[in-house]
């Protein structure tokens, strides 16, 4: 694939600093969506500096260049406690005017006390803003505090684009004050190289190294163990499929605040050995996992966009999720897998039984999956929209 259109290339690199509160290690969406981003513009040549705060898992080490060679600036190493994140938004504006003249845009991610720091820095600065909006119901969180209405009003004076993730996002930033023609749609690319379907030779061996019966047939979820990923209702609709198809097993990878509540479920509803709890496992075996699987499942109320999701498409497995925005943008139902109401049990559980009992329709819907994510959310193509936003940016 190309590294970048004629003219960006011609325009020449772009020096920037992404902030983002934290960073990987520290494992989620935003965090490694950031990580992809950054080295994904490093590689085409741009300059890229991330600031963020540190404490465990990060190193401690106010300098450091991540394993995909993205510099990064640890900027709260000793701090603890409830005055941690204001030691991180007055270091985020000191190296802001301290580097001026090392860096061209600020690109914030996330929100918080840095955008109240931060913002009015860069604008004194001159330097030109962008702000991703990371997830669902986050502009909705900040219009309910006088420090977040003071942030969305700076936002929406001064940033060049706010971008948003899907278009439920869109409008809860347009209730919060954003100006619509301000917003700017911007997906989290996927690495459709190292995301994609394996051999059968090569699955059958992944199986086995994992565990998985032969005749299995395996649904995944991959995330974090949290409420609003809504996981009793998956169990729940489990129940009945295990009951339908006695070679269905429910893998969960992930951990998190519930996974004692859905262990404690799974043996009420005598599930012991239908469900498996693997609990976080390295990155580089999720790949793996969504491999060896027939059947993705992402059953949350709030998703910004589902980078578990995106990837399982990538992989050209179909997935049943809800109808959220998020996930929605990303399946059709009946295209690329189901989607069904949130908590609805019935219809998941005929959704997953369906799929599970048809695999003929499987492999044309996760062959559609795989189509729809290399053609519209692969590194490159969104890539390429970052490189035009940016050269927006320096006019």
């Amino acid at each position: 694939m190309p590294e970048g259109t004629d003219a960006n290339r011609a325009a020449g690199p772009l020096s920037l600093f992404l902030v983002s509160h934290s960073y990987p290690p520290v494992l989620g969406g935003s965090e490694i969506e950031a990580q992809r981003v950054c080295a994904a513009l490093v590689r085409r040549g741009h300059n890229v500096t991330v600031l963020c705060a540190g404490g465990p898992p990060m190193p401690p080490i106010a300098r450091w260049t991540d394993p995909f060679g993205v510099p990064v600036r640890i900027l709260t190493r000793r701090s603890r406690g409830r005055f941690r994140d204001w030691v991180f938004a007055v270091s985020v504006a000191w190296t802001l005017f301290r580097e001026r003249r090392n860096y061209r845009l600020v690109y914030f991610l996330m929100q918080g006390a840095h955008l109240a720091t931060g913002l009015p820095m860069a604008r004194w600065l001159g330097k030109p803003i962008v702000m991703k909006i990371s997830g669902s119901s986050l502009a909705t969180l900040m219009r309910a505090s006088w420090l977040g209405r003071l942030e969305l009003g700076w936002l929406n004076r001064w940033a060049r684009r706010v971008m948003v993730l899907n278009p439920g996002i869109a409008q809860e930033a347009v209730e919060a004050g954003i100006h619509r023609e301000r917003l700017f749609w911007m997906p989290n690319p996927i690495d459709t190289e190292e995301f994609a379907p394996c051999a059968p030779e090569a699955r059958q061996a992944i199986r086995e190294r994992f565990g998985i019966p032969a005749g299995a047939k395996a649904v995944l979820y991959v995330g974090r163990l949290a409420p609003e990923k809504e996981l009793p209702s998956l169990l729940g609709a489990f129940a009945t499929v295990a009951a339908r198809l006695p070679e269905a097993l429910l893998i969960f990878i992930g951990d998190g605040p519930c996974r004692q509540e859905l262990e404690t479920l799974t043996a009420k509803l005598g599930m012991e050995k239908r469900v498996r709890f693997a609990g976080r496992r390295p990155g580089e075996e999720i790949c793996q996992w969504l491999q060896a699987s027939d059947l993705f499942t992402l059953v949350s109320s709030n998703e910004g966009f589902p980078c578990s999701l995106s990837e399982a498409m990538a992989c050209a497995i179909p997935s049943v999720v809800t109808d959220i925005p998020g996930s929605a943008q990303l399946i059709d139902d009946g295209a690329q897998g189901h989607v069904v109401p949130v908590k609805d049990e019935a219809r998941l559980a005929e959704a997953i039984a369906g799929l599970l009992e048809n695999p003929e329709r499987r492999a044309r819907m996760g062959e559609a999956a795989r189509r729809r994510i290399v053609e519209n959310y692969s590194t490159a193509k969104v890539l390429d929209r970052y490189e035009r936003l940016f050269e927006d940016c320096r006019e």
